[in-house]
């Protein structure tokens, strides 16, 4: 048996990022045990993957959690995190790791002085260069995302108007900089000829009632801060089109190949972090020739800039009308 510990401890999408990793690993490495270190906080996104044996959760505590993995007995390190707390449990197990190429130096290039220095190769391509080393190749999958059976949404209890099919709006974003403001949120929903359902943690739930309050009559759902992570997974697995900021929900449409239309404001594409995989007729929106983009690797709360015209001057009325046709176009 060759035991691998596989180390992301955030966020959500970085998660679903790494699911190729653990695949290749349980499919191509004879007689493989592949354990995953992460977040309490994340793992019930990794709980129902066959292709993990073990999840070992992090709550904080680095010298506990060094001290359950040493009874591992682990034989080597995949480390997909790349920081000071990898490192140090990489110091700490000494055993052979492989760390991931963040490219942090050509980002910074680009977010500082906008030189882009960076290799046009997906997030997972560079995550899956750190097992080359145990693979034969690379398998023609995508993203993986495992919904428990309990957790699946039955899209005959969703209101009937619901029930022949919708469009999925994923209004969160861990910071303010990569989301649309509500003006704009409303006006999108506005355009949209279907059904809508709106997902969103708690935090968003008050922007998906003023959406609510400002569209009488048309046919929304707005089930921000009600669904869990695997419910609006679902939500999404279910949907004719997914519309969404650079966000976690991306990322889990992707691994179900969904036709996703992506709104990009302070962050860009060529991170390498854009839905791997999707279906080939999805689109990405950006507001081009913005000297200031990108201003961040990550996002802000406020604009640093104050003027926000990566996402207030996006096109509106292009993003609905894509929406629409690619909804026409889905079987349903």
């Amino acid at each position: 048996m060759v035991k691998f510990l596989v180390v992301r401890f955030s966020s959500i999408g970085d998660i679903i990022l790494t699911t190729p990793v653990v695949r290749h690993l349980k499919q191509q490495v004879e007689d493989a045990q592949v354990h995953f270190l992460t977040k309490s906080a994340f793992v019930p996104l990794l709980e129902a993957n066959p292709y993990i044996d073990r999840i070992h959760s992090f709550d904080g505590d680095i010298k506990a959690c060094i001290s359950d993995l040493k009874n591992e007995g682990i034989d080597y390190i995949i480390d997909l995190h790349h920081n000071t707390r990898s490192a140090r449990i990489k110091f700490s197990l000494k055993r052979m790791d492989f760390s991931v190429n963040k490219l942090n130096r050509q980002k910074w290039l680009y977010v500082n002085f906008k030189l882009n220095r960076l290799p046009d190769v997906h997030m997972v391509d560079r995550n899956l260069e750190t097992i080359r080393t145990f693979i034969s190749e690379k398998d023609k999958g995508g993203l993986d995302y495992f919904i428990p059976e309990q957790e699946r949404i039955d899209v005959s209890s969703l209101p009937e108007a619901f029930q022949n099919g919708y469009i999925a709006l994923a209004i969160g974003a861990q910071h303010q900089t990569k989301k649309l403001p509500v003006e704009s949120l409303v006006e999108l929903c506005r355009k949209l000829s279907f059904p809508v359902i709106i997902l969103g943690g708690p935090t968003d739930k008050e922007t998906g009632v003023a959406i609510i309050d400002n569209l009488p009559g048309k046919t929304l759902l707005n089930t921000c801060g009600m669904y869990t992570i695997h419910q609006s997974a679902s939500a999404v697995q279910q949907a004719g089109v997914l519309i969404t900021h650079d966000t976690g929900l991306m990322h889990i449409g992707a691994a179900f190949n969904k036709k996703i239309i992506t709104i990009w404001g302070n962050t860009v594409p060529a991170f390498g972090m854009f839905p791997f995989r999707a279906d080939p007729s999805s689109v990405q929106f950006e507001v081009s020739g913005l000297k200031c983009r990108p201003c961040s690797k990550i996002g802000y709360q406020r604009c640093p800039k104050k003027h926000f015209r990566c996402m207030l001057e996006q096109d509106i009325d292009a993003i609905a009308n894509t929406a629409n046709r690619l909804f026409l176009t889905t079987a349903r």
